[in-house]
């Protein structure tokens, strides 16, 4: 409608600016996996869009925001039509909502009450029983063809138990475990950390090699038979049934008779969501009957007999104080955000992760921005949003430094603009620091007591500026340093000196190469056997290990065949560090776990759980990160939560502690 002059209302005005917004960010969100704002943001902008259509709805256009799902997929994935339109859900925040829910429906209930998992909706079509298709929900009506990928999802199965047609619907999904475990892995070998589960499955469910799908370990949950002869009467009798055809069925739904009972199912789950290895952000409560589901039809959006209730979410907007710059062991240069504190998922929060260079930039954050601030489950606080409407003027742009804040070394950004790295490996301090700080930990050669603070006090004194320099110090040396006497300084001494014994791979993964994790240097040892054997290999005989590949195979023969890299080994050498990995041919083929696909969780009493790990390889059997159909074993120490539910589930073999000792007592010693 236009005002006098014929300029647009301002209601008119909004709506366009809602419309364009609401576009973009379900273009960012849906097809390129890198939001621009928080849910709660985007939903206050849906919301504040279907007021206004409330009041004017002569507005609304085909193929509006309002009535769209998702966003177009991507090009180079092929197209997928879908014959039934594959639908979101309207949103209830409150006890009042989830009563206005119930009245719309018109009957009491009952209702099914799921979690809602936070992560990618697959559409998976069976033929006779085999897996033929699957794609990713799109724009609602036409999805990405994954099928490529998803068969490298291990809890999907490729065939039915019964040869039958069927059509399903799931969520793709990372857990927090296996996040965590990437991040881990991508930090020890100097690789960027991914940002978040729920991008990090989308992105991995859509790669154009399925390789890279298949290391991420995925994992799904299923929801909703879509076509399928019969079909079910009702939710819960879907479920049970996804369960019996082999699918991954979220195990904690529960029938709510009614609207009160599914109240108090939101009030149990508020904190205790948390505790599992998957994200969800709420639940979704639908009625049981589908016959009266059908019934009451949908919108162009979504079911009118389903509504998701989302828990308020775990951000908040705090002020931008300052940006640094921090220097990893790998020379990757980080920024973070140092933030007015605010409180976020119980704890106060006054530093946030802009992870790399690309997303600060894409970002645009400035010193004196006031942003949006997210921390979920265990996940570090990062930066979501910038409230750009809410600048004065006085913002400062944040430009990146030509120069290492640390060493003053130029510094180089990757062919992809997201790394800036500083190339003085062995000069920078913070390098030297870090790596320092890698070689002594757990999981490289174990060095009970060279924390960071020591490190720090060695370094400042100039006793210590290599590994090798650690085994020259002498207990007088180190007693003399401060908060140090005698028993400390022995205690240090020795147990730098116990780690002269350890395995060849445990010495690969503490050298900290780039792009090297602990797998990877556990294949490398067992595939040569010695050091000498490996630093004597080509890069090809390096690449043609199993999960190596070219890249890590030239940093590999970099490092070695760099002059710092070679005197680093001699010194070694010279103080005695064992050369050479047990075995040293591979993982054991016979022993008591030989052919079984073992996952430990849990506390045990007898043992940390990567030691507990390293005796299910060498006896024979072969370690998971998470349980899959493929897990035969599942060890539940004390505290086993999600795994141990799961493994419940799937039927796998479950022992406790006690059972375990007595399985390995007869596998090799290291």
């Amino acid at each position: 409608m236009m005002g006098a002059g014929g300029a647009a209302s301002p209601d008119r005005q909004r709506w366009e600016a809602l419309v364009d917004a609401i576009r973009q960010h379900q273009i960012a969100y849906h097809r390129d996996d890198a939001p621009l704002v928080p849910d709660a943001e985007y939903d206050r902008l849906v919301a504040e869009l279907e007021e206004l259509a409330r009041r004017h709805p002569d507005w609304v256009e085909p193929g509006a925001p309002l009535a769209r799902v998702g966003a177009p997929g991507r090009a180079n994935l092929a197209p997928v039509q879908f014959a039934q339109p594959v639908l979101s859900l309207n949103n209830a925040r409150s006890r009042e909502e989830l009563r206005a829910f119930a009245d719309r429906v018109g009957v009491p209930g009952p209702f099914v009450v799921e979690l809602k998992i936070d992560g990618l909706s697959v559409i998976l079509r069976y033929r006779a029983g085999k897996l033929v298709l699957a794609a990713t929900r799109g724009d609602g009506g036409t999805g990405e063809d994954v099928t490529a990928n998803v068969r490298e999802i291990r809890a999907i199965p490729a065939e039915l138990p019964e040869a039958r047609d069927l059509e399903v619907r799931g969520e793709v999904y990372l857990a927090k475990g296996r996040f965590a475990v990437l991040n881990a892995e991508r930090a020890a070998a100097g690789e960027p950390p991914l940002a978040n589960p729920r991008n990090a499955a989308a992105g991995s469910l859509r790669q154009l090699d399925a390789s890279v799908t298949r290391q991420r370990g995925l994992s799904v949950f299923v929801y909703e038979i879509r076509q399928g002869s019969p079909p079910p009467l009702t939710q819960q009798e879907a479920l049970l049934a996804l369960g019996q055809l082999g699918f991954p069925v979220e195990p904690h739904w529960r029938v709510a008779p009614d609207v009160d009972a599914v109240w108090q199912f939101a009030e149990e789950w508020r904190e205790r969501r948390r505790e599992l290895d998957y994200d969800t952000d709420g639940l979704v409560v639908k009625l049981d009957d589908l016959a009266a589901a059908a019934r009451l039809g949908a919108t162009q959006k979504a079911p009118r007999a389903a509504v998701a209730f989302k828990y308020p979410p775990d951000e908040d907007v705090a002020a931008v104080l300052g940006i640094r710059l921090t220097v990893g062991r790998t020379g990757a240069v980080t920024p973070t955000a140092e933030l007015s504190p605010v409180r976020l998922g119980g704890t106060t929060v006054a530093r946030a992760s802009l992870h790399n260079a690309n997303i600060l930039e894409r970002l645009d954050v400035r010193v004196g921005d006031r942003v949006v601030v997210r921390k979920a489950g265990e996940i570090i606080p990062e930066i979501v949003a910038v409230l750009a409407a809410e600048r004065s003027g006085q913002e400062v742009p944040y430009q990146y430094p030509d120069t290492c804040p640390e060493c003053g070394t130029r510094l180089v950004r990757d062919e992809e603009g997201v790394e800036v790295r500083c190339p003085a490996t062995l000069t920078c301090p913070a390098q030297r620091r870090e790596g320092l700080i890698h070689y002594g930990s757990r999981g490289a050669l174990d060095i009970a007591g060279l924390g960071d603070k020591t490190v720090d006090q060695l370094m400042a004194a100039g006793l210590v500026t290599t590994p090798a320099d650690l085994y020259a110090l002498s207990p007088e040396q180190v007693a003399a340093l401060p908060r140090f006497g005698p028993l400390a300084a022995q205690k240090l001494v020795r147990a730098v000196a116990a780690s002269k014994s350890q395995p060849l791979s445990r010495l690969l993964a503490a050298f900290g190469i780039r792009h090297v994790g602990e797998r990877v240097a556990a294949a490398l040892a067992r595939h040569f056997g010695t050091l000498d054997a490996l630093m004597a290999a080509s890069p090809d005989d390096i690449a043609a290990v199993p999960g190596v590949g070219p890249i890590m195979a030239d940093s590999v023969a970099a490092f070695f065949q760099a002059p710092a890299g070679a005197a680093l080994v001699e010194r070694l050498r010279q103080a005695g560090l064992n050369f050479s990995e047990p075995g040293g041919e591979g993982p054991a083929a016979s022993g008591p776990l030989a052919g079984q696909s073992v996952v430990v969780t849990g506390t045990l009493e007898g043992a940390s759980r990567r030691d507990a790990e390293s005796l299910v390889e060498r006896a024979g059997g072969r370690v998971q990160s998470a349980v899959t159909r493929q897990t035969t074993l599942v060890v539940a120490g004390a505290g086993a939560g999600s795994k141990l539910a799961r493994a419940q589930m799937l039927n796998i073999e479950v022992i406790d502690e006690k059972e375990f000792w007595a399985r390995v007592a007869n596998a090799p010693s290291p």
